[in-house]
């Protein structure tokens, strides 16, 4: 019998079990998996790059530019290198994985899978198998890589002005290995809280409430910025900050819509509830801000949309239209009250000198969201996502009263982990390098820093001199910054 001719078809391109395309893989989910990292990568790289560039003052827009730059690139690099596997890897410890490195051909072009997230019950038997998305592990290596990226660069937000680079170069690291992989590990990968049924869709608790504490702590540990860039700090290019803004939401549809691993119906109705609450959330910050302060200020209206962004994200798939409106509202009314109000009152919150007002934006926010999951969470939509049966918000009743606990203790662990580990790392760096920078630093900024500023408004390669272009405040006498967010 003569051999069958040649398949014309190259062997990539191939279906029904080729090398490049084997049984197990669905291209719709590995392409919606690629593209929501690029959305979230986008977030970061541009996205943060030019929000933070853009609202602080001139003299820090090249630094604090590099500083996501900077940590981006290094936490790809750490993050295949040992920190995926400590945080989706075989279990070590109940909040963490063992450390590995994931570059090799077979284990990245083979089927993605995450070991430790197998779900037992109270007997011992098999309730739930662990998590196996219908791609490779290239694409979850990718994906959950640029979710510790901008973990990161949010806690940088809390520093921006005066940290020593050299000091965030070694920070960047250690954070990511001891501080990030043990949150991811303990919610995503398979660890107690995991276990044990908190809920966190999409990172409330692992990226933001993580964050925004880290970033309030380092904060504390480097100290304040120069007291005339406390005392004013106008943004140096609104509309560039808006730009980054609208990357960051529109990036957020591949932050939640990517993380039930599979382009399903989850996956839309995150989205959608991700765009109402965000929406919410920027009109009433908008509101409170007109009522208040007679003036609806831009970038309150960005604050109030992060803010919105931050809370649902514990909840996206998880809660149906009318809740994420309701978490709206509770978003752009809550971290304005403790920024306009108790940020005035407290001592301790103005001693600290959080530049962007992380801690509210993102610790507060995302707690909030996590709390608010445990009441609202409706049953149908958990059983698309959570491996724990039963699971409920307090409002259906059952053992959803029981949710509300978890989600608070599961937020008192990575609020208790992330204030004790990020000071030990703190005293450790500035054993090596000061975490501040120098006064003469501070008073200059970029071009002593980096040898290198933003924008060149007197000049190319003019060096500044004040007695000829005027200072830097004189450039902005006329310019009125009255809006909540000057208050940070």
């Amino acid at each position: 019998m003569a051999a069958p001719p040649p398949d014309p078809v190259p062997v990539a391109y191939q279906g029904g079990g080729s090398a490049a395309v084997p049984v197990w893989l669905n291209k719709g989910d590995n392409a919606w998996q690629m593209i929501s990292a690029t959305l979230v990568g986008l977030q970061s790289m541009p996205g943060l790059v030019i929000l933070y560039g853009s609202i602080v003052k001139k003299k820090w827009a090249v630094n604090s530019a590099f500083m996501a730059l900077y940590a981006f690139a290094a936490v790809v690099v750490c993050w295949v290198t040992w920190a995926y596997k400590m945080a989706f890897g075989h279990k070590l410890a109940p909040f963490w994985g063992k450390a590995g490195h994931a570059l090799n051909q077979e284990y990245l072009v083979g089927p993605a899978m995450l070991p430790a997230t197998a779900h037992y019950g109270k007997d011992g038997l098999l309730e739930t198998a662990m998590a196996t998305p219908f791609y490779p592990m290239a694409s979850m290596v990718w994906f959950q890589g640029v979710f510790a990226a901008i973990t990161l660069i949010l806690l940088a937000g809390s520093v921006l002005g005066r940290m020593n680079f050299r000091a965030w170069m070694m920070f960047v690291p250690l954070w990511l290995t001891c501080s990030y992989t043990v949150g991811a590990f303990s919610l995503w990968g398979g660890g107690f809280l995991f276990q044990w049924g908190v809920m966190d869709y999409s990172g409330g608790y692992v990226i933001h409430l993580s964050s925004g504490i880290a970033g309030f702590t380092t904060a504390y540990w480097v100290g304040p910025r120069c007291t005339k860039d406390r005392e004013r700090f106008p943004p140096n290019n609104v509309l560039l900050m808006l730009a980054g803004a609208g990357l960051l939401w529109l990036g957020w549809a591949g932050f939640n819509g990517g993380d039930p691993y599979t382009a399903n119906t989850d996956s839309s109705i995150a989205v959608l509830n991700t765009n109402v609450c965000a929406a919410t959330s920027l009109l009433m910050w908008t509101l409170l801000d007109v009522i208040f302060f007679k003036k609806p200020s831009v970038i309150g209206a960005v604050q109030g949309m992060i803010t919105g962004l931050v809370c649902i994200t514990p909840a996206a798939g998880l809660v149906q239209g009318w809740a994420a409106i309701v978490m709206g509202v509770f978003s752009g009314s809550v971290p304005w009250f403790t920024m306009m109000v108790v940020h005035k009152r407290w001592t301790l919150l103005q001693k600290i000198d959080d530049t962007l007002g992380v801690f509210h934006t993102h610790a507060v926010a995302g707690y909030m969201g996590g709390i608010l999951t445990g009441i609202f969470a409706e049953p149908t939509l958990c059983s698309l996502f959570l491996p724990v049966p039963n699971s409920r918000g307090g409002i259906y009743g059952g053992s959803g009263g029981v949710q509300i606990g978890k989600q608070l203790v599961g937020g008192a662990f990575i609020i208790g982990w992330n204030l004790v580990v990020t000071s030990v790392i703190c005293i450790l760096v500035g054993l090596v390098v000061p975490l501040r920078m120098p006064e003469e630093e501070l008073m200059i900024g970029d071009d002593a820093v980096h040898g290198e500023e933003a924008y060149a408004l007197w000049g190319d390669g003019e060096k500044y001199d004040s007695t000829k272009h005027g200072s830097e405040d004189t450039l902005h006498n006329n310019m009125s910054f009255t809006g909540a967010t000057q208050v940070i």
